[in-house]
């Protein structure tokens, strides 16, 4: 058997099952899924034919409330356990095919004949992207891939012209989800194709996580959500739910942190936690983000085109190609830098015990060194003052071992300052991006710094969506989903929301209004970005580091805002709040 490696993304290590250790494991799903709430028998001794559009014809028998036959296209038929759960006039079928890695999962609606399938299976990839450059056999094996049919069951006479119908209806919804096996999910829909959901009960609740999605239209009050935790544990989430009810029907396929296989039908309910702004015209949704071909998805798997580097190359690259604030992509629509610091001198006493001595030599150049020392050293460096007397400004460290950065931020009213410590260099990758936050004051002429008080951690941006603007034709949407993480959406062309991602985060209050921010893309390209939001004037500034083949760079970042509303998450942290 091949000896697959792990995926350590996000720093959960998920095994790359073989196609065999699959196929075993799955031996456990013949009799149905697991359930907490009672089954529906509503479909026992019932007959039923499946028509999709250029999918399968499925005919079923339905022997009793969990045993069923399938004949698949006119094939011979199959036996399997089954289970089934009723959401109103909607019936949720769920069954995997014995002694395969496939299955059928039904979304009936029993006012309109109406149905759409989720066709489901393991092990499927290499068909599917065998062609990419950085794929690997096997690598995918325990990802669930997914097809969706739509169709209807065939009573005889014309077919019928409705369908169910993909649908960009829910984007920018949110909801909290708690099963009756006691899972309690937040689930944003905050994209037409991906999605970002927090597990409040499994994982803590730290992390926002991506995931490519599903959703579709069943009838104004019901819709579907299908997820797929690609580049995770590869497990699948379908439910079928009502919004205004707040009830979800659905099924969990997919494989555990310690491989053990859940294969478990749903009930649950839920509240709205709000709907932020969409930005493409009305009714447009043309379906142009879903690719072609059987189970194809888009799915984000930076760590495949992300170059490490050892570190013997991070020293390398650093001594060869540094660059200092140098125009950005990122910084197209930053606010101009300030020199009003240029002259100044002042001592930054942070709470770690480090005291830092500055001399603002002028409106780019400043002199540093360590309390107690003698010699001062020079670097380059840009600052910005978004409110008044509230200056940030950065510079890198010179012949520092891990090329640290100081990234800091200074209220010269308050004598109050934070540092973001960055540098380059984790325990898994030796080029990417580490940070730590620093709290002091800063002691300069005419200026008396508080002796407890303290900039602080601050829970005032969770939930909020804004977009920015870094440049023409650079945007994205940043969600604030939990007061340890920050995602990243990718508007498509038509101002629809589409690709993802997310990464560790921390948020500082400054002043009202105003608040400090990092993000590291851990697990994707290495970097750390770093934000002082101005909500007032809905602009920001920031500085970003970065290390790669083409060198280390520490780069100005600066974009403008549109507010894109909030959800209402604060319970659901309430050690935070």
């Amino acid at each position: 058997m091949p000896n697959y490696p792990a995926r350590p993304l996000h720093r959960i290590d998920y095994t790359a099952l073989s196609e065999a250790q699959i196929t075993r494991a799955l031996q456990a799903t013949a009799n149905g899924p697991a359930n907490t709430s009672p089954l529906s028998g509503a479909l026992s001794g019932q007959s039923m034919r499946i028509v999709t559009d250029e999918g399968p014809t499925l005919a079923y028998d339905f022997a009793s409330a969990n045993r069923l036959s399938l004949s698949e296209d006119g094939a011979g038929a199959a036996e399997a356990g089954y289970g089934a759960m009723e959401l109103g006039h909607l019936l949720f079928v769920t069954h995997m095919l014995p002694g395969t890695q496939r299955g059928f999962n039904l979304i009936i609606d029993r006012d309109t004949n109406l149905v759409t399938v989720f066709e489901v299976w393991f092990s499927g990839f290499d068909a599917l992207n065998s062609e990419q450059p950085w794929f690997e056999p096997g690598q995918y094996n325990r990802e669930v891939q997914r097809q969706v049919w739509f169709g209807y069951v065939d009573a005889g006479g014309a077919a019928p012209e409705a369908r169910h119908r993909r649908t960009n209806r829910v984007e920018g919804q949110g909801f909290y989800w708690k099963q009756d096996a006691g899972m309690e999910t937040l689930d944003f829909y905050s994209s037409t194709f991906y999605t970002n959901f927090v597990e409040l009960s499994r994982t803590g609740g730290e992390m926002g996580f991506c995931a490519p999605a599903d959703y579709v239209w069943i009838d104004d009050e019901t819709f579907v959500y299908s997820r797929t935790e690609c580049e995770f544990s590869g497990t699948f989430t379908l439910y079928v739910y009502k919004p205004a009810a707040s009830q979800q029907v659905g099924v969990r396929l997919g494989f555990d942190e310690t491989d053990t296989l859940e294969y478990r039908l749903f009930r649950g309910e839920g509240e709205w936690l709000g709907q932020i702004a969409r930005f493409e015209a009305f009714h447009d949704y043309d379906g142009a983000e879903m690719p072609e071909g059987k189970g194809a998805r888009r799915v984000y798997r930076p760590m495949n085109t992300f170059q490490t580097l050892t570190a013997a190359e991070v020293d390398r690259v650093a001594a060869e190609d540094t660059h200092v604030f140098e125009p950005s992509a990122m910084a197209g629509n930053q606010q101009p830098s300030t020199g009003a610091l240029a002259g100044k001198t002042m001592t930054m006493r942070w709470d770690n015990g480090r005291t830092v001595e500055y001399r603002f030599d002028g409106a780019e150049q400043l002199s540093w060194r360590p309390a107690g020392e003698r010699g001062w050293r020079t670097e380059k460096y840009k600052a910005w003052e978004p409110s008044p007397n509230v200056f940030m400004f950065g510079h890198l460290m010179s012949g520092a071992p891990d090329h640290d950065a100081q990234i800091m931020v200074v209220d010269l009213d308050e004598g109050l300052a934070t540092l973001l410590h960055g540098w380059v260099g984790s325990e898994y990758i030796a080029n990417e991006s580490q940070v730590k936050s620093v709290f002091g004051v800063v002691e300069m002429d005419g200026l008396t710094p508080p002796k407890y008080r303290r900039h602080r951690y601050t829970d005032e941006m969770l939930g909020r969506a804004i977009t920015w603007e870094y440049s023409p034709g650079l945007t994205s949407m940043h969600l604030y989903s939990t007061p340890y993480s920050l995602s990243w959406i990718i508007p498509g062309a038509n101002g629809s929301m589409g690709m993802q991602w997310s990464g560790p985060s921390e948020y500082v209050k400054i002043r009202d209004g105003l608040y400090l921010a990092y993000w590291l893309e851990e697990a994707c390209n290495g970097t750390l970005g770093t934000l002082l939001v101005n909500l007032k004037t809905m602009h920001d500034c920031g500085i970003g580091l970065h290390c790669g083949p083409n060198g280390l760079s520490l780069s100005p970042v600066g974009a403008i805002a549109r507010h894109a509303g909030r959800f209402d998450l604060a319970k659901y942290f309430p050690n935070e709040t």
